[in-house]
Order: structure tokens, then sequence, then C-alpha cells
């Protein structure tokens, strides 16, 4: 026989608690039939607010003892806090992983064999334009961050609003295969700029600072993953001169 617990969350037409199917959820997997109440009003949910001096909805209880919310019933489960906490690397390992994938599928699709530069360059190129549009979503976001540790952005801050769209323009440049003496050296130029504003921020002055890599809001620490997309740009720039100047 399931054991059961009582759960109360806001169901309203205008609003579904988010954490209270987390909360319901979390409860059914770990073997509980939950009677599920649905608050289904704003003036409902401050009642059961006030009349069990709670502040925030869900509530979940068990055994007739009263539990709490969603983070309380992870904590009740002994579980970890849910989502990501602290500085995490998996927005950029996601952005890496993606791109290397869509390489790939891009090389199989329009050549008869694998062709590991081919699929190198998609993969700088992808990367490029994925990173570029993190940082597009809130341009101002990230210029707060990235002017911070950018040496040339610190002293113009319309160069911190100007990057992304390079960055954009070099992976898209790589994509359609534009001249190279046009993409190169634009890549070559913002690759080195962060390459070295980088190394300086983080390995001379030693600062913990947080990467504008994946846009300005994020927690990705700046240090290897920011000299690796500048490193990329770096070797991008100086492949696409290379092609332009003696295989063209």
């Amino acid at each position: 026989m399931k054991n059961t617990a009582q759960l109360y969350r806001m169901h309203t037409d205008e609003h579904i608690c988010p954490y209270g199917l987390r909360s319901k959820d979390l409860l059914e997997r770990k073997g509980f039939e939950v009677q599920d109440y649905k608050l289904t009003s704003r003036e409902e949910t401050d009642k059961f607010k006030e009349k069990h001096d709670v502040k925030t909805t869900p509530q979940a209880f068990i055994d007739d003892k009263q539990i709490g919310g969603y983070d309380d019933l992870r904590e009740y489960f002994d579980m970890g806090p849910a989502g990501q906490t602290g500085t995490t690397y998996t927005p950029v390992l996601a952005i890496f992983a993606v791109a290397f994938l869509m390489s790939l599928a891009t090389s199989f699709a329009y050549t008869a064999e694998f062709n590991l530069i081919k699929v190198v360059e998609l993969f700088v190129a992808y990367s490029m334009t994925i990173l570029a549009i993190q940082k597009l979503r809130d341009l101002y976001t990230f210029s707060n961050s990235f002017i911070t540790y950018d040496l040339l952005a610190m002293r113009n801050i319309r160069y911190a609003y100007i990057y992304p769209f390079a960055e954009a323009f070099a992976g898209i440049g790589m994509l359609a295969a534009i001249s190279g003496y046009i993409v190169g050296p634009v890549s070559l130029f913002i690759g080195t700029v962060g390459a070295i504003s980088v190394f300086k921020a983080v390995y001379i002055d030693k600062r913990d600072l947080k990467c504008a890599c994946v846009g300005g809001d994020s927690n990705v620490p700046l240090g290897f993953v920011s000299l690796t997309e500048n490193v990329f740009m770096i070797g991008a720039g100086a492949w696409m001169l290379y092609l332009a100047l003696w295989v063209s």
C-alpha cells in the first residue's frame, strides 16, 4: 500500500505553479499517492497561506506533518538543491557538444566521406555563431560583464556592443565561405584581444571573474573556457587567411 501525501498548490486560469508540479512529480517518484489539492484562485491561495502561516505555496504534508515547499521536499528526501548552483561549465560544454554534433551532421550530409578538416572548420564556425547568439540575447548584461576584463572594452565600452556582432560575422562568414581576406582579420583581431585580456585577468592579475562568453548572466568562471573560445577565433582567422593567401 502506497504512503499518502497531501499537496496544496496554486492552479488557476492565469497561473499554474511550476514548483507545485515539481512537488507532485517528486512525491510520486518517491512512491507516494498524492492527494492533489488545487488552489484555484488568488483569494483561496491567500486564505490557505494565512491559515497555515506560510508565505508561499506549494505546501506538502506527509503523515500529517507539514514538510513545506519544493526545496523543503528535496531536503526531506536528502536530495541536493534543485537546478545549477555555483560556478559551472555546463552552458559552454552544452554549446560545444551541440556544435560538434552539428558539424558532424553537416559534414556527413554534404560529403561522401569523413573529412576531419571540414568537421573542425564547421565546429569552430558553429561554436562561434552559437556563442554570439548567447551574447546577443542581452547586450547590456553581456557588456556589463565583458567590460570588467576585456582590455579594449575597458577603454571603449562601444567595443563590448560590437564584439558579439563581430563574432557572429566571423562564424557565419566561415559557414558561407566568404573570402578569408574579409572574415579572417575580424576573427583574428577579436580573438587576439580576447586571449590577451583573459590571460592577463586570470593568470597575471589572479582575478576571480565570471565569463561573459555565454552572456553576462552566466556562472561560467573566467579562465580556460574563455581562453579556448578566443584561441578558436585566432585559429579560425589564421586558417581563413591562409586559405585566401595560399590555397585560393
